[in-house]
């Protein structure tokens, strides 16, 4: 059965977290990447078919880590396991909102079960970002986020679609948000593709707003502006990576939300970036 992004982000709560290790995991060598890892939406059908599985294929492709929007691998400290036994780690994990706010308790025990590092806001419903003043109250309660996870040994991350880049009352909200949230506890999750498909500019963001983006989710966009495996496209990733340090990235997760063979998808995407190499600007 095939999942919306919500249906597939809904539930995540203790066992959508996951296992990581603090500390960064890209920038290993001047010239080429690091640890690689996945958005696990991209497998979802995969995964609601053969969790453990599908979880094994990605380690055999080559990922080092995971990022979670949903689980029904088990309990949490069976998915942890799991992980650890294929090799994987699971530094971030997509919630919604109330994971934040009413069901906070259970998202920090979870979490603090698992070993979780960074725990990110994965969207906001279209109802409630009209308004500059909707921007605004967002950038308090990420604020509010920020603190509460930092408090509790978490980071708090933003993840972006093409909305936040389209102007508002002369404003662009993404800015909004980057300009009015505290940069020691609110961190951004920034989408590639919906960067350029809102007609922003990653380097330009990361000029502007060093060590904000210490995730990223990467993947390709054609010209005409299909999603597309990494590296099929026009993105230029070399010139991405090469400021990587500047952006502030510590992980970063594959993904392709349609793709007609996820793992296949998947493999493709992993053996461009696994064989890309760059000129490090930082």
């Amino acid at each position: 059965m095939s999942l919306s992004r919500r249906s597939f982000v809904e539930g995540a709560t203790a066992a959508a977290l996951g296992a990581a290790l603090p500390g960064s995991l890209v920038p290993v060598h001047p010239d080429r990447l690091g640890r690689i890892g996945i958005q696990l939406y991209t497998v979802r059908n995969a995964l609601e078919a053969d969790f453990a599985g599908t979880l094994q294929r990605l380690a055999a492709i080559g990922y080092q880590d995971v990022e979670f929007a949903w689980n029904r691998g088990g309990s949490p400290a069976g998915t942890r396991q799991l992980l650890h036994d294929l090799g994987l780690r699971a530094p971030a994990a997509h919630l919604e909102v109330t994971d934040f706010e009413a069901g906070w308790d259970a998202t920090v025990t979870a979490a603090r079960a698992l070993g979780a590092e960074y725990l990110v806001l994965a969207w906001i419903d279209a109802d409630q970002r009209r308004t500059l003043d909707d921007y605004h109250h967002w950038a308090e309660r990420f604020n509010a986020c920020g603190r509460k996870a930092r408090d509790a040994g978490f980071r708090f991350a933003y993840h972006n679609h093409a909305a936040e880049l389209s102007p508002i009352d002369g404003q662009v909200p993404y800015d909004l948000l980057l300009a009015n949230t505290d940069p020691d506890t609110v961190g951004f999750e920034m989408d590639i593709y919906w960067v350029l498909e809102g007609g922003g500019s990653p380097l330009a963001y990361f000029a502007r707003w060093p060590g904000r983006f210490p995730l990223l989710h990467v993947k390709g966009r054609a010209a005409d502006g299909a999603m597309v495996d990494v590296g099929a496209g026009r993105v230029d990733w070399a010139a991405i990576f090469a400021r990587r340090a500047e952006a502030g990235v510590k992980h970063l997760f594959v993904e392709h939300d349609e793709p007609a063979d996820p793992l296949a998808s998947a493999a493709a995407s992993y053996r461009y970036l696994r064989h890309l190499r760059f000129k490090d600007a930082s």
